[in-house]
């Protein structure tokens, strides 16, 4: 999935998506993900999406679930889409491929976390990492090009870029990455249950 080309509006809405997918069926699956991303995009208020793969290197991760963030910039546009014969469809064509599907819509950060973090954690699973260092990186995109998208129009491409790209090192680094690290810590290293004997 593309990522989002802009940041995302106050009303917008995110959804997480996870699908198990059945083994041999990854390339299948990943095509038909992508052709109802390409269906998604022709509806209003469609802002982006990411498709997050397993990642292979992880042991602690299940290397059958794929992960998807998509937003909306409202919540009847969501729905538009989710009510939508397009949508159903693209589900029909992905259903042959995965074994179960669970999904979480997600307003605003608060709820992508509830439970106090413990004095042992485990590294998060990476695609947690992409979610949150998307969450960091397109409205700190989409906040510098309206701040200094103008000013910049005259210098030269590459120029531009090498500063924006600084300013959103320095800005994830010292200023977005922590706050977002801090709000969403309890999901990224939620609580493991421990028995006792």
């Amino acid at each position: 999935m593309s990522a989002l080309p802009e940041g995302k509006p106050a009303g917008a809405v995110t959804v997480l998506v996870t699908r198990r997918v059945k083994s041999g069926h990854e390339a299948a699956f990943e095509k038909a993900s992508n052709d109802m991303t390409a269906a998604a995009r022709d509806f209003p208020g469609y802002l982006g999406g990411q498709l997050v793969r397993p990642d292979a290197e992880d042991d602690n991760e299940d290397p059958a679930l794929y992960h998807v963030v998509f937003a909306f910039d409202s919540v009847a546009h969501l729905q538009g889409w989710q009510q939508s014969p397009v949508r159903s469809l693209a589900l029909a064509a992905i259903a042959p491929h995965i074994d179960a599907q669970t999904q979480r819509q997600v307003s605003g950060l608060g709820h992508w976390f509830s439970a106090p973090v413990g004095p042992k954690q485990n590294p998060p699973p990476r695609w947690k990492v992409a979610v949150v260092t998307w969450l960091g990186i397109c409205p700190t995109v989409y906040l510098l090009f309206l701040l200094l998208g103008a000013a910049l129009a005259p210098w030269p491409l590459l120029p531009r870029v090498m500063l924006l790209t600084a300013l959103v090192v320095i800005s994830m680094t010292w200023l977005v990455a922590p706050q977002l690290t801090r709000l969403l810590k309890p999901w990224l290293y939620p609580v493991r249950a421990t028995t006792t004997s």
